[in-house]
């Protein structure tokens, strides 16, 4: 394990996947609660149209994907508020038109082809470069300034718009910022996992923590662990198997999920028979105490 820190493109690969497993669970909680978990996706497809004109214009691929996917994100929520189609219909937009506008404005780039798109498909754990280290981190910075310190806020918007509105919460500008949050996440995923695996991050550790957390601090903890522990893992994995790291991150963390999962259903038995028994017993309680009242007010009457 030790021998991969001797390699430059290790080195950089290591810590992309460290922040991108810290980033990608933190906004991902919030798409689950929001039931937009598929959203990702979306994104990650207009990202694509990011990254082709990245090649087109002769710019950073990375810095191009962040502004088209906001842009996208951001058009999807004000379909989603102005518009007659309903919220899926605005991700399929995203869906097909992303990924046929990145094939074909990438084909006319000078030396662009589809192959050029590969690595940021499916991710590459070679091709991490000292500028896309220093890219992730700053974009990792802000996605966790706005996920963690405005937890509370979004989670407020993200379980109930309507009472978040009654409160005073801005509810559009938090919309806004989590669509913009997202489609940064998926761009700082993209050479670590790959933008068609990227939404499997954001929301299969999300899930697994979910099976023996309760609250949504632990669960939000819980799930960025197990997200660095998939990213870490299966980076490693790829360099030792040859294969593609986003491929190996996911195989990883439904294999960690599916493992949750096994070892959570005991537990949550368990815990149901708990709480049975003590519900059992503060019955069993209050009937007596009910009945031993009733006998002292007729001894009551009696006198």
């Amino acid at each position: 394990m030790t021998e991969l820190l001797h390699y430059p493109f290790m080195q950089r690969a290591l810590i992309a996947a460290l922040l991108v497993g810290v980033a990608a669970p933190a906004v991902g909680i919030y798409l689950v609660q929001r039931r937009q978990a598929i959203m990702g996706d979306g994104i990650g497809h207009v990202a694509l149209t990011g990254v082709a004109l990245g090649f087109l214009l002769n710019t950073n691929p990375v810095w191009m994907a962040v502004a088209v996917a906001s842009l996208g994100a951001v058009a999807m929520e004000l379909i989603r508020w102005y518009g007659r189609a309903r919220g899926d219909l605005a991700l399929a937009m995203l869906f097909y038109g992303g990924m046929a506008g990145g094939v074909m404005i990438i084909n006319l780039a000078p030396n662009g082809s589809n192959a050029s798109l590969t690595t940021f498909l499916f991710g590459s754990v070679t091709t991490v470069s000292e500028s896309d280290v220093l890219a992730i981190v700053c974009l990792s910075a802000f996605v966790l300034a706005g996920s963690l310190g405005l937890r509370r806020q979004l989670f407020a918007v993200c379980q109930d718009e309507e009472f978040a509105r009654v409160t005073g919460l801005p509810v559009r500008v938090l919309n806004l910022l989590l669509a913009v949050t997202a489609a940064v996440t998926v761009t700082v995923a993209m050479r670590v996992v790959g933008l068609l695996l990227v939404s499997a991050l954001m929301v299969i550790p999300v899930a697994a923590a979910q099976q023996v957390s309760r609250g949504f601090a632990g669960t939000l903890g819980l799930s960025m662990l197990f997200g660095v522990a998939v990213t870490l893992s299966g980076t490693s994995t790829s360099y030792y198997a040859d294969v593609p790291p986003g491929a190996s991150i996911v195989v990883l963390a439904i294999a960690l999920f599916a493992l949750v999962t096994l070892l959570a259903a005991p537990l949550a038995k368990r815990r149901a028979h708990v709480v049975g028994d003590e519900a059992a017993a503060l019955a069993g309680g209050a009937g007596t105490s009910t009945a031993g009242t009733g006998v002292e007010g007729a001894g009551g009457a009696r006198r």
